[in-house]
C-alpha cells in the first residue's frame, strides 16, 4: 500500500513537471515582451475609451469619450508606426471634437429657452405691426387661422375664457395646431393696443431654421392647453359646489 502510494506520489509529481515545462515553452514561443512597454499604454487606453464610448446614453459623452480615444490612438500609432490608424483617428478626431460643440450649443439654447431667455429680435423682420382699438376684435371663435400675433402694449380678452392678455404674450398660436384650420377662441380688444403680427407660412419657416423658436412655441402652445383645462376644472368645481 505505501509502494502504491509513492508511486501514485510519483506519478502526480511527473505531470505538475510537465505542465510546468509546457507553460515555459508556452511562454517563451508566445510571450512579446513590447506588448507590456511604455510605448502600448495609449493603444490600451484608447481602447477602454472606445468600449466605454459604447456604454453611454447620451450623445455629448459619447463624442467626448470618442475624441479622448482618437488622442490616445493618435499618439499609440505614431510611436508604433501605424500610418492607417494615425490618418484615420487625426481625421476623426476634429469631427468628433466639431459635433461635441454643436450639441453642446444646442443644449445651451434650449436650457435658455426653457428659462424664457427669449428675445424677440430675431423674430421682428419677420413680424408687422398693427394697431387695435376698443372693442375690435381680433378674430373671432371659428375664423380662418393664418397668423399669430405678440402683443405689444394695450390689453385683449378672451370672451369664451374671461381671460385677459397683456404685451408680452403671443396670441393665436393654436389655430397653427388646430386639425381644421380655424381659431378656437375670440380675442377682443380691451384697451387701444399695438401688436406684432407673424403669418403661420414664416412660421413654419422658423421651425425649420431656428430650433430654439419650435421649442419655443412647443412651450407656448402647451402652456395654453394647461391653462384652458385648469380654467375648466375649475369651472367644473365651480358647478359641482353650487350644485
Amino acid at each position: 500500500m505505501a509502494t502504491s502510494a509513492l508511486t501514485f506520489g510519483q506519478t502526480v509529481a511527473s505531470s505538475e513537471g510537465m505542465m510546468i515545462d509546457w507553460l515555459t515553452h508556452w511562454v517563451a514561443v508566445h510571450y512579446d515582451p513590447t506588448a507590456f512597454s511604455w510605448h502600448m499604454v495609449p493603444g490600451y487606453v484608447g481602447a477602454m475609451l472606445i468600449i466605454a464610448s459604447f456604454v453611454v446614453r447620451t450623445m455629448i459623452p459619447l463624442r467626448a469619450l470618442s475624441a479622448g480615444s482618437n488622442l490616445c490612438i493618435i499618439l499609440y500609432a505614431y510611436l508604433d508606426g501605424q500610418y492607417p490608424n494615425l490618418v484615420l483617428n487625426t481625421a476623426l478626431l476634429p469631427l468628433n471634437i466639431m459635433r461635441m460643440v454643436q450639441m453642446m450649443k444646442l443644449v445651451r439654447r434650449v436650457r435658455s429657452t426653457a428659462r424664457g431667455d427669449q428675445t424677440m429680435e430675431w423674430l421682428k423682420p419677420y413680424m408687422t405691426r398693427r394697431r387695435c382699438t376698443h372693442g375690435q376684435f381680433l378674430f373671432r371663435k371659428g375664423d380662418t387661422a393664418d397668423t399669430m400675433f405678440y402683443i405689444v402694449s394695450g390689453c385683449f380678452r378672451i370672451p369664451e375664457l374671461g381671460i385677459e392678455k397683456v404685451p408680452g404674450e403671443f396670441v393665436g398660436e393654436l389655430g397653427l395646431l388646430a386639425p381644421d384650420g380655424r381659431r378656437t377662441q375670440s380675442l377682443e380688444c380691451v384697451e387701444a393696443a399695438n401688436v406684432l403680427a407673424i403669418r403661420y407660412d414664416h412660421v413654419h419657416e422658423l421651425f425649420f431654421q431656428n430650433p430654439d423658436f419650435g421649442f419655443y412655441f412647443m412651450q407656448l402652445a402647451s402652456a395654453r392647453l394647461f391653462n384652458t383645462l385648469q380654467g375648466l376644472e375649475q369651472e367644473l368645481q365651480k358647478y359641482k359646489t353650487e350644485a
